[in-house]
């Protein structure tokens, strides 16, 4: 057995995990880190990157197919899902590899295995028993797969995994996670997606552009339930009108897997049933957090259903041990969670850190239209006692969208109005995944609709609607 002892260990190299030990290299501490899989976690290797990349040979193909109205001549245009996967994986096999870098350079030990807290300060690392789903390659500074290590301080940045519903569990074929969803080989004729969220929206974006037939059901009374009801009623007119089936304040009853496909009994919104069958299904409802098997209970940490309860600068309810990112619960966000081992690992040095104000973290959804907000819903704002006012800009109004070909969706801003502070901004549309930086730097400086007002914005450009939104909640927009 291997004894070492260090300064800081972080049990999980996801997006958390990894910029928490970096961040503690750079101010000083001897630093290892915890990994049984892969280096980036599931944003890197199953989430948040390889969909991007899937989702933009998506947006390619829409474009390619529509190259006529823009002057352009084209033969056949066909998707290669094989090449497509390929290329997602290759592109998360590059920042996989980046991160080996990182820590390489900051002098970062990787232990390969499963952490187990024995006691405040000291852990054990075995040989994993879940095998990375592809190989982990390079391992700088690799330390023996198992022994017993210890630090005055810990952090746990162990992420979580996909929620299984009773009756639909997961297979890897028949009914996909986003794991499986990520690397077909082939295009179903028909899939059933289970859940609205992002992860939901983003695979039905992905497969109709390859030509499936999608269903989206949800349990609730809109998709995207997380964001402004104006908002997500535009995206789910726009996944109708690109022949995307959506079936709300609706649910599977029964599920039942039949000569290599699903039966399923839906309930509709109207109390009716309908017996469907369909080629696959992706249960995307949603994420539990990994808190197990990691010896919470031997130290004393207080968890809850929704994780490891922790306070603003992430420390447990165990001395020196502290815990990050979706382990913790909702949001669960990788730019959530990168922010959170920065305040937490600088709270243990320095003593002292900013604080993380949840209602300024950014949300994003890459489905076509693209969707994000920050900050309160119009319903959220008068909930919480303020007088609002309200612009709204349609892109059908921008220049630059038009001449995009892409004009369809909204900039709305909510401001209260005794003070014209901006409580939140929700947009859907052409590239308002990057736009949205711009409301969130307003909002974190708690920037009032005047300020905005004054500020000039370049021509012809996409951000223009987000002025013109600021306008209208005034009453004097210009070009609607």
């Amino acid at each position: 057995m291997v004894n070492t002892t260090y300064d800081l260990i972080v049990i999980g190299a996801g997006p958390g995990g990894y910029v928490a030990a970096i961040r503690a290299a750079q101010l000083g501490l001897k630093t290892a880190i915890v990994e049984r899989e892969h280096l980036g976690g599931i944003c890197l290797n199953w989430g948040c990157i390889p969909t991007k990349a899937l989702l933009r040979s998506a947006e390619l193909l829409g474009h390619m197919e529509h190259a006529a109205d823009f002057g352009i001549d084209t033969g056949a245009v066909k998707a290669n899902v094989p090449a497509m996967v390929a290329r997602s994986r290759a592109v998360s096999a590059q920042l996989n590899n980046g991160i080996a870098h990182l820590l390489k350079k900051n002098k970062i030990d990787i232990i390969w295995g499963e952490a187990k807290l024995t006691s405040p300060g000291n852990i054990s690392v075995s040989k994993s028993s879940k095998a990375a789903i592809e190989p982990v390659h390079p391992k700088p500074r690799q330390t023996k797969d198992h022994g017993a290590y210890s630090a005055k301080h810990i952090i746990i940045a162990t992420g979580a995994r996909p929620r299984a519903l009773p009756g639909m569990k997961p297979d890897g074929d028949l009914i996909m996670t986003y794991f499986e969803a990520m690397k077909p080989t082939k295009a179903p004729k028909s899939l059933l997606i289970v859940g609205s969220g992002a992860v939901g929206m983003e695979f039905a974006s992905f497969y109709a552009a390859l030509g499936t037939k999608v269903t989206v059901i949800e349990l609730l009374a809109e998709v995207l339930p997380q964001e402004d009801p104006e908002i997500a009623k535009i995206v789910r007119v726009a996944f109708v009108k690109r022949g995307i089936e959506v079936l709300t304040t609706a649910k599977v009853t029964d599920l039942k897997r039949q000569n290599g496909a699903v039966e399923t009994k839906l309930m509709l919104n109207d109390g009716s049933t309908s017996n469907r069958t369909f080629d696959k299904v992706i249960s995307a409802i949603g994420v539990i957090p990994n808190t197990e098997n990691l010896g919470l209970e031997a130290v004393g940490v207080q968890t809850s259903s929704t994780g490891i309860v922790t306070n603003e600068a992430g420390a447990t309810t165990c001395k020196g041990l502290y815990a990050i990112g979706d382990v913790t619960g909702a949001p669960m966000l990788a730019h959530k969670a990168e922010h959170e081992a920065v305040i937490c690992v600088e709270k243990i040095v320095k003593g002292n850190a900013h604080k993380l104000k949840k209602s300024h973290i950014p949300g994003c959804t890459y489905c076509q239209p693209q969707v994000a907000s920050v900050g309160l819903t119009e319903a959220a704002s008068r909930a919480a006692g303020h007088t609002v006012k309200v612009g709204r800009f349609p892109f059908a109004a921008n220049g630059k969208a038009i001449a995009m070909g892409d004009a369809s969706g909204l900039v709305k801003t909510v401001f209260d109005a005794l003070t014209g502070e901006l409580l939140g901004a929700h947009m859907v549309g052409p590239e308002v995944t990057e736009l949205i930086q711009g409301f969130v730097t307003a909002i974190g400086h708690e920037t009032t609709d005047d300020h905005l007002l004054k500020l000039v914005y370049p021509h012809p450009t996409l951000s223009e609607a987000m002025h013109e939104s600021v306008l209208d909640a005034n009453g004097v927009a210009i070009h609607i």
